[in-house]
């Protein structure tokens, strides 16, 4: 088995899909937390001057998702057949472009930029996110409300989906109230043992 090396800061934020298949696949890694003021000495040594990177055998991969789809693929996360993986990829890569939208206010929330905290979430908080998941909310339907966004296994992307509801949440209690049925994906997704193992013992973050 290689030898893992997984480098982020000490947050959740974009490693935190690839520590949950870690842990869901019983592969040992080396969880390496790096405090935020190491990033200056530290940056010019990953490939795109950014984490998470992913040492495999002393090889660096950097970039999140591909990390994600990376382990994913390794330890049986990314669908059943070429076709759900394709789907997945699709979704996750939606949820990357949402991410970008709602950008301007999710720095001010978690403190990286200064701004009008009700007006950003106006302005881009809200629209983008009644697009993205009404789009997931008739996804997670169109699925039978199965506890999946996407086949009948448990896929990256819906830890990708669960972490995030989690941090929204945390800085805008009841942000995605208006989509049950996906709140109830999620609540699936957290309670599968082996991740709720996880979540009860890892470090609390804001995100």
């Amino acid at each position: 088995m290689p030898n893992y090396t997984l480098t982020y800061f000490e947050a959740r934020g974009f490693a935190e899909v690839s520590r949950q298949l870690f842990h869901l696949s019983d592969t040992s890694y080396v969880d390496n937390r790096i405090q935020r003021e190491r990033w200056g000495e530290f940056k010019s040594l990953t490939p795109f001057e950014k984490v998470p990177i992913l040492e495999i055998d002393g090889k660096v991969l950097p970039q999140s998702f591909a990390i994600a789809r990376y382990l994913a693929r390794e330890f049986g996360f990314d669908g059943r057949s070429n076709l759900e993986s394709a789907w997945i990829d699709a979704c996750a890569d939606q949820f990357k472009d949402y991410l970008e939208y709602i950008r301007p206010f999710f720095r001010v929330a978690i403190g990286a930029s200064q701004g009008d905290f009700e007006q950003l979430k106006n302005e881009f908080a809200e629209p983008n996110r009644d697009k993205f998941f009404g789009f997931l909310e008739k996804l997670a339907k169109d699925n039978g409300a199965n506890g999946h966004f996407v086949g009948d296994s448990l896929t990256w992307f819906d830890l990708l989906i669960a972490d995030h509801i989690l941090t929204m949440e945390n800085f805008v209690p009841g942000f995605l109230d208006g989509f049950p049925t996906v709140l109830e994906t999620r609540n699936k997704i957290v309670n599968t043992p082996k991740l709720k193992q996880w979540i009860e013992r890892r470090p609390v973050t804001r995100f």
